[in-house]
């Protein structure tokens, strides 16, 4: 996307946000989180640039943010639910995913799933789609929520802060995401890190 036609979608979704208000936040936060590329980084700023203004509050921006991710991983959810196992393997075929790369990979989901949600809801691109694996696992319901709003939240706190402090300016906003997606990353690897050590700690301890 050049940069003049970023300026004119970023000033619309200021303006819809605008006019709609919180339920814009969570229209647009669905989309982004469900299958439509939509990304966060044009959405939840525009809206912490409004609450820097004085015409949105900036924690209900935080939980309007959170709470339309969360309807867009639920949306994902219930879609792989209802697509089920045997359809998944189909469509994937074509891309290497075979009847043991799909046990091993599901397995693994229910073992790590909290950590796996938590990690990659932080982490762009994947962040849309971890929902997938999640509804075909099965995964517990309330923990699959829980975790997916704690990475949700603290990506779109970010962002509003990020909005609030340098207004509408797209230059700025991009320069601090990208700043807060290295940070994002290197915390990730460190997290990843003590999970395996505690989780190998776990399972000597659980062992005879």
């Amino acid at each position: 996307m050049n940069s003049s036609l970023l300026l004119h979608v970023v000033a619309w979704i200021v303006h819809a946000v605008s006019a709609l208000g919180y339920w814009g936040i969570v229209a647009m936060m669905f989309l982004e989180s469900s299958f439509f590329p939509f990304p966060s980084e044009v959405v939840i700023p525009p809206a912490g640039y409004l609450a820097s203004q004085g015409k949105m509050s900036f924690q209900w921006v935080i939980v309007c943010g959170v709470f339309g991710s969360l309807l867009g991983a639920l949306f994902n959810y219930y879609l792989a639910l209802w697509l089920g196992r045997p359809v998944t393997l189909r469509l994937g075929r074509p891309f290497g995913l075979t009847e043991e790369r799909f046990s091993w990979a599901e397995k693994n989901f229910r073992t790590h799933g909290e950590i796996s949600t938590f990690v990659c809801r932080l982490l762009p691109v994947v962040r849309q789609y971890i929902s997938f694996p999640a509804g075909l696992a099965r995964m517990n319901l309330f923990r699959f929520l829980l975790f997916t709003g704690l990475g949700a939240g603290i990506w779109v706190t970010i962002l509003a802060y990020i909005g609030y402090l340098v207004g509408n300016n797209q230059h700025l906003i991009q320069m601090y995401s990208h700043k807060s997606l290295i940070y994002i990353v290197i915390g990730v690897i460190i997290l990843i890190i003590l999970y395996v050590i505690w989780h190998k700690r776990w399972r000597k301890r659980k062992s005879p």
